[in-house]
């Protein structure tokens, strides 16, 4: 999720345990709600603490605990924070933490909470860690809540809050239930994984088979309450080091351009990943591209081009347009 998206939740969360006679803890709440996300400030160390990384160590039980305890400890001296108990800081801060990491994995990226005692990940799937509708819904939370302040009467601001707190609840509701429904589709289907889109009734099916020397991927959509829609995808390379000389066909240039292209796009090939190769002149015009974000139309990728003389390669990497012809291909 969002960093905004993180604090508004553990806001919300916090009002529900604290209730509107505890604005210190609420406040709190919000603030561990966010921190993690300062991990991304530690990239500079990562080469020599690599545990440090985004979604490291710091997104774990242990690391919010550490950040709690240290928090309780110096949030009472920041502006506006008053002095109170510092083991009801702490709590707060720990609450508001953990549901920082309940919902990166209520999304589709993985946290390994138990790290560095155990490498199991959660991951559900259920949402896009990136989604418009959550970012619209966060904006618009912010534009009230501000909007309320000192304006309102007290007991109208209290009545917003839990009205907003039903808002995000039954989302993230409507989205466990259409994973859920998802995962049975799934398996109906023989796929391995599902995948949200930035609605709750349109999902990826997802089977993907990554070895040392290969990369297998097959995938089709799914809308809720129709079923699978559209054709089935399939993409398989092997993964060439770029060597020079003659390319043979677009998969030849798809073998060899593969492993140069999730180096220049670590990310992409983090997720689900597919590609393209279209003869152009002397050129092959190759495409990679994250699948199941942008749908097939963008995606965030790597383009470039592999001389059908030489192997030369040339790539970039950005948002990408995909041709109607490369979605054929694939």
């Amino acid at each position: 999720m969002d960093l905004f998206t993180h604090v508004i939740f553990a806001y919300l969360l916090s009002f529900v345990i604290w209730g509107p006679a505890a604005p210190q803890y609420i406040a709190a709440g919000a603030l561990a709600g966010g921190l993690p996300d300062a991990d991304i400030l530690l990239f500079p160390l990562t080469r020599w603490f690599p545990r440090l990384h985004h979604r490291g160590i710091v997104h774990t039980i242990l690391g919010v605990t550490v950040i709690a305890a240290v928090g309780s400890v110096l949030v009472p001296y920041l502006p506006y924070f008053t002095h109170a108990s510092t083991l009801l800081y702490f709590v707060a801060m720990e609450v508001g933490g953990l549901s920082h990491l309940v919902l990166d994995g209520f999304t589709n990226y993985a946290v390994a909470p138990l790290e560095p005692f155990s490498r199991r990940i959660l991951k559900l799937d259920a949402d896009l860690a990136v989604n418009l509708v959550t970012i619209g819904l966060t904006a618009g939370t912010l534009v009230v809540l501000i909007a309320e302040h000192g304006t309102v009467a007290f007991n109208v601001w209290v009545e917003t809050v839990w009205i907003l707190i039903g808002i995000y609840g039954g989302y993230l509701l409507l989205r466990g239930a259409a994973r859920w429904r998802a995962g049975v589709v799934r398996r109906r289907e023989g796929f391995g994984a599902v995948m949200p889109s930035a609605t709750p009734w349109h999902w990826l099916l997802v089977d993907e088979q990554d070895t040392p020397d290969r990369y297998r991927l097959r995938f089709r959509e799914l809308e809720l309450g129709r079923g699978p829609s559209g054709p089935e995808h399939r993409l398989e390379v092997r993964k060439l080091p770029p060597t020079p000389g003659p390319v043979a066909s677009p998969q030849d240039a798809l073998d060899r351009t593969y492993l140069a292209a999730m180096a220049k796009n670590e990310w992409i090939a983090e997720n689900y990943h597919a590609g393209a190769a279209l003869e152009r002149g002397g050129v092959y015009e190759v495409y990679w591209f994250m699948v199941g974000v942008g749908g097939l139309r963008r995606a965030f990728g790597v383009r470039g081009q592999i001389d059908r003389t030489t192997g030369a390669i040339t790539l970039r990497t950005g948002f990408l347009r995909i041709p109607a012809e490369v979605r054929a291909a694939i």
